[in-house]
């Protein structure tokens, strides 16, 4: 039973559409902190946990370069997040829906 526990637990993340969100943009590419907080106009520790939330049950990975973090999508290890996030909208769809044509961020 704990494999179900632990399957639970991760769909549970996906109950946020923030986070949903944040996962589907990864599919693409990267996205910087400073991106998403742009994004979805919160503030950036509400971005960094969310984000912190992702890290802890391993669906995103970070790299830091200077001052800002950089995640990416880290789910090889688990196929129902990929299969969920294959029916996602692209990254294009996403920021139209959020009325976001273009990303300004003052990253770097």
């Amino acid at each position: 039973m704990e494999i179900f526990t632990n399957i639970a637990d991760d769909l549970k993340l996906l109950g946020d559409r923030t986070r949903l969100a944040m996962l589907s943009l990864l599919k693409e590419r990267e996205w910087c902190v400073c991106e998403f907080v742009s994004i979805f106009d919160i503030s950036q520790p509400a971005v960094s946990q969310h984000l912190r939330k992702l890290k802890s049950k391993g669906m995103v990975k970070e790299k830091k370069r200077g001052q800002w973090v950089y995640y990416s999508l880290n789910v090889e290890d688990k196929p129902y997040i990929r299969d969920v996030l294959d029916h996602m909208p692209d990254s294009k769809t996403i920021l139209s829906s959020l009325n976001k044509e273009s990303v300004t961020a003052s990253c770097e």
